[in-house]
């Protein structure tokens, strides 16, 4: 094991020991805000430590094994357990590198995803159409929870722009590879000469913003107008100005929630959007020059700028990152987004353990 790593390891278990002695002072559980974080540290070194203290346990069993070898009565039994040991400690090494890998504090987070029409015009609504039921198919398959926050139509069906939350277990750690332009390549229905066009949506992944590390919202930077929503409600729609459109007059930022018939509930939905933004925005100027999170980022929309293909004719879809291929359009737009994800985050974990292999 390389030396770096095994220092990490040895301070963990010095933490991990620290912190279930502070766990059981009087003083740390009378103050439940330290409580909890100490918790949340333990849990998160609990793993690591115990699958460390098994390699350890190898270890020791190897070198024990290794003393009796000059014994003629033992140096066989000897031998049989230096090799057990050595392969279960081999086999336990792949598994304290991913447990060493740094967590994205963000992925157990809900999201707020928005599709945004780029180039192509109509077909570019109706493609952002597609990428929303792709999604929410994923999300219906994974048991998590979705929510319109806002939408406005295109002229001829799909969306402008759409913004949907998205709850569940572990939204973000999934879905936050999606953020960045897709492109799609098909012969729209209105093509009369069967030409192929090129069209593209962005996409945006926006971790929700919990109470713990809430944006300060000035209220007098931000300008609130209500207005009657344009989505289905009946008569109750038509009578009240339930919408609400907040914005944030420093930055510039838009947000809309119509989704709601109470204009509170309405307001409170676009006050957490507009913090998920105004965080994203800070977070993407603090790590704007480090190469993954430039893959991260969203594009303006244009052709050119692409993370992802979706090619009808060819049955193709293509992630540009990682050269990722598959002949299974429409499995994937029904929403088996799997196939997809999965490279993308073992691309991401092989990242993480070659920049863990240089410290």
């Amino acid at each position: 094991m390389n030396p770096s790593l095994r220092r990490k390891l040895a301070q963990m278990v010095d933490r991990f020991s620290e912190i279930t002695a502070l766990l059981s002072e009087p003083e740390v559980q009378g103050d439940p805000a330290k409580f909890r974080r100490l918790s949340q540290e333990y849990a998160q070194l609990e793993p690591v430590v115990s699958c460390y203290l098994q390699y350890q346990q190898h270890t020791e069993a190897i070198e024990e094994a290794q003393a009796l070898l000059s014994d003629p009565e033992m140096a066989e039994l000897a031998r049989e357990e230096i090799q057990r040991a050595q392969a279960a400690r081999q086999d336990l090494e792949p598994a304290l590198q991913r447990l060493l890998l740094p967590r994205d504090p963000n992925d157990q987070r809900n999201v707020f995803l928005e599709i945004r029409a780029g180039t192509g015009g109509a077909e570019a609504a109706l493609f952002a159409a597609d990428l929303l039921r792709m999604y929410l198919r994923y999300a219906e398959q994974r048991g998590w929870r979705t929510e319109q926050i806002s939408a406005s139509e295109g002229e001829l069906g799909g969306f402008k722009e759409v913004v949907v939350r998205i709850s569940g277990e572990g939204v973000y750690s999934r879905l936050k590879f999606e953020a960045g332009t897709h492109r799609v390549q098909r012969v729209p229905e209105t093509e009369s000469q069967g030409r192929i066009h090129t069209s593209a949506c962005t996409v945006a992944v926006l971790p929700e913003v919990e109470a713990i590390d809430e944006v300060t919202l000035d209220p007098k930077e931000l300008r609130i107008d209500t207005y009657r929503s344009s989505g289905a409600g009946g008569q109750h729609v038509n009578k009240t100005d339930s919408a609400v459109r907040i914005t944030h007059l420093p930055s510039g930022i838009v947000v809309e929630c119509q989704d709601e018939r109470s204009q509170h509930k309405n307001k409170a939905r676009a006050l957490a959007l507009l913090q998920a933004k105004l965080r994203s925005k800070a977070q993407e100027a603090q790590a704007s020059e480090q190469a993954r999170s430039r893959k991260l980022q969203v594009g303006s929309g244009d052709r050119s700028e692409r993370i992802r293909t979706y090619n009808f004719p060819q049955n193709r879809v293509t992630d540009h990152r990682i050269n990722l291929t598959l002949y299974q359009l429409e499995d994937v737009l029904f929403g088996n987004l799997d196939p997809v994800i999965e490279p993308l985050l073992q691309e991401y974990q092989a990242e993480q353990l070659a920049d863990l292999a240089k410290d």
